[in-house]
């Protein structure tokens, strides 16, 4: 559904941003024809935005193939703004000796509009690992991150989320796409502490992750860890990731002024 226009907008920012975001969520670059038919404009509107956004470095062109992809001064900005974020720089010392600790990947993330968002990760030194880009976006229903911070919110912020993402998307065998037996789910996760992916969004991987508090007493984010079934075994599970993770999520929680009650 199309989005009303509001009226304080200035719509030529809205075109150029919506270029930056078909480019970045496509991951890959675009020739003019895939970015036209991607974000509706037409052919001329988004040649002479691609111009505007090339001369101020957000968009640059592949000499070979004509095709676009975002420019430098694109990351400097998307840099400059996880940087920014003081859980992004608070939690990263923490995130290094959890990776130190298990040789696991570990993940920061953050719930956006019903997703999952990474924010920061630190890859673990093993040869199999599990990674997943830095700002891409997950399902929250089912992955170890995206539980944590759903089972925080508030009975009627969860009711609307399910109102948003009903019917739940299925990605194994193992998804939880009822939405009766994900608020079971979610109270399990109240009661512990912690959430658990058992392979619901990619088969052969798991997740254990911890929700990250705030000075307000805010689940603000998620710090996981995450690797494949075979080195996260149950009992590895249970007596070393579990206590290990809750740990690393309440010393960040300790230093953005969280106290626990």
């Amino acid at each position: 559904m199309k989005k009303p226009h509001d009226k304080h907008t200035v719509q030529s920012v809205e075109r150029a941003l919506k270029i930056l975001i078909v480019l970045a969520e496509a991951g890959v670059p675009l020739t003019l024809t895939q970015i036209r038919n991607l974000t509706t404009l037409n052919i001329s509107t988004a040649h002479r935005l691609l111009h505007t956004l090339m001369n101020d470095g957000f968009i640059s062109q592949d000499k070979d193939s004509g095709k676009y992809l975002l420019g430098l001064r694109t990351f400097e900005v998307g840099h400059a703004a996880l940087y920014s974020m003081d859980i992004r720089t608070t939690a990263r010392p923490f995130l290094q000796e959890l990776v130190d600790r298990c040789n696991e990947t570990t993940n920061l993330a953050i719930l956006d509009q019903g997703e999952l968002v990474y924010i920061d990760q630190i890859e673990s030194l093993n040869m199999i690992k599990i990674f997943a880009r830095v700002g891409s976006r997950g399902p929250a229903h089912c992955t170890g991150g995206g539980k944590a911070l759903l089972a925080n919110l508030t009975d009627r912020e969860f009711d609307r989320f399910l109102e948003q993402k009903t019917p739940l998307c299925s990605y194994t065998p193992l998804t939880i796409c009822d939405p009766i037996k994900l608020k079971e789910e979610i109270v399990r996760i109240r009661n512990r502490g912690y959430a658990l992916d058992n392979e619901e969004l990619e088969e052969g991987v798991r997740c254990v992750a911890v929700p990250v508090w705030d000075f307000e007493n805010k689940a603000i984010a998620a710090i996981s860890v995450s690797g494949p079934h075979t080195r996260l075994t149950d009992a590895f599970i249970q007596e070393r990731l579990i206590p290990e993770v809750m740990a690393a999520a309440d010393k960040v929680s300790e230093r953005l002024g969280h106290r626990k009650r």
